[in-house]
């Protein structure tokens, strides 16, 4: 790591100056999910300490605010994206990453073409690199070959998996030793200036889940329209609002509407601050087939709103402490998430406290305090 420079003139000099922290942080893009948040959220942490941030995306795709120097490497991207525009980019990362002598290169991106990710560890990360895990399903990180996954991630200076349980089952399918858990970070105070954000209230109580809709349907807004028809907020005019949008939406509206629900579940699509709507929902529901650490859970959180989730692997049951802040359903059981949501609804009693409790129970998750446990972990003091 660069240490200090002394003057020109005499290398005992007592105005030494220190020379600053480089990070290079490399995402998919800085939009739409959980690892780009924290990918954003982190370049200004480290900013606000002092540190020089560099920014490397794969993708044009940029919707939250982030500090530091930017490289798109998106905007490279031809519509062929062939074999010679690939290369090009490649040699491009790699004269950028080799060019400012990066102190750390952090890498968030989801990590599927395992040779190419191969070549990008030997070739272009030839600085102390710490690759994120941010889902549980380890294939869209990691190759299921464990000596692959080794000449990858083996001689790394970390892997941060975001979940107790996720860290475990890294550890224990690949008997990998430099593995370290640091939660996903939320921007409480942030959040609570977005909620205080002019917006027009629904003139009707509403429950809320927010994700993309695409095909994969990790999020299964199908499970939780389902669960909602068999529950009794439709029958107590208490709607479904669904943020978000994917080549799902008109699949999932047509599904509602089956069910006698057009009018009842409602489809708002992107929303650039979702926050005003977390805070004014009853309640957030989540129904994914799997998670890394939802951050809308703890978003929602963060806006005092209690939660009802699944308790899909990883995430939720690191979050959500039954019945004190939220509720946890048992995994894919779409009746005992009826139940769920009409418990949340029904006891009032049960409700308050959750509500009461939101807030507080995400201390642990805050930015400051997970900055400060990558400060340590890359044992880095404030440059300020």
């Amino acid at each position: 790591m660069n240490g200090y420079i002394c003057g020109e003139n005499n290398q005992f000099s007592a105005t030494m100056q220190p020379i600053k922290i480089k990070i290079c942080l490399v995402g998919d893009s800085l939009s739409g999910g959980g690892a780009e948040r924290v990918h954003a959220l982190l370049s200004e942490y480290f900013s606000s300490k002092g540190i020089e941030v560099y920014n490397v995306l794969v993708q044009d795709s940029i919707s939250y605010n982030f500090s530091g120097e930017l490289l798109n490497l998106g905007l490279l991207k031809n519509d062929k994206n062939g074999i010679i525009n690939k290369i090009k980019r490649f040699r491009i990362l790699r004269n950028y990453i080799k060019g400012h002598n990066f102190d750390y290169v952090i890498d968030f991106r989801m990590r599927k073409k395992y040779i190419q990710d191969l070549l990008i560890s030997r070739f272009v990360y030839t600085f102390p690199t710490i690759y994120t895990i941010h889902s549980g399903v380890l294939k869209w990180y990691m190759p299921q070959q464990r000596w692959l996954t080794k000449l990858i991630y083996g001689n790394a200076h970390g892997i941060i998996s975001i979940t107790h349980k996720m860290k475990a089952n890294i550890e224990n399918y690949y008997h990998l030793t430099n593995v370290k858990n640091i939660y996903n970070p939320v921007d409480i105070c942030y959040i609570e200036r977005k909620c205080k954000e002019d917006f027009v209230d629904p003139d009707y109580l509403y429950i809320l889940a927010v994700g993309s809709m695409h095909a994969n349907n990790v999020k299964q807004f199908d499970k939780l329209i389902e669960a909602y028809a068999n529950s009794q907020l439709p029958k107590n005019n208490v709607k479904l609002v669904i943020l978000g949008e994917g080549s799902q939406t008109n699949i999932l509206e047509n599904f509602s509407e089956k069910l006698g629900l057009k009018h009842m579940v409602i489809f708002k699509g992107f929303q650039e601050n979702p926050y005003v709507y977390m805070s004014d929902a009853l309640f957030y529901v989540l129904s994914s087939k799997n998670e890394g650490l939802p951050m809308v859970l703890l978003e929602s959180l963060a806006c005092g709103t209690p939660v009802v989730s699944f308790d899909c692997f990883t995430g939720p049951s690191e979050i959500i402490i039954h019945k004190e802040n939220g509720l946890l359903i048992e995994d894919q059981n779409v009746e005992e998430l009826t139940k769920g949501i009409n418990v949340m609804y029904e006891d009032k009693e049960l409700y308050e406290r959750c509500r009461q409790n939101a807030k507080a129970s995400i201390a642990k998750f805050s930015l400051n305090t997970i900055g400060d446990q990558w400060m340590e972990f890359l044992k880095i003091q404030n440059q300020n």
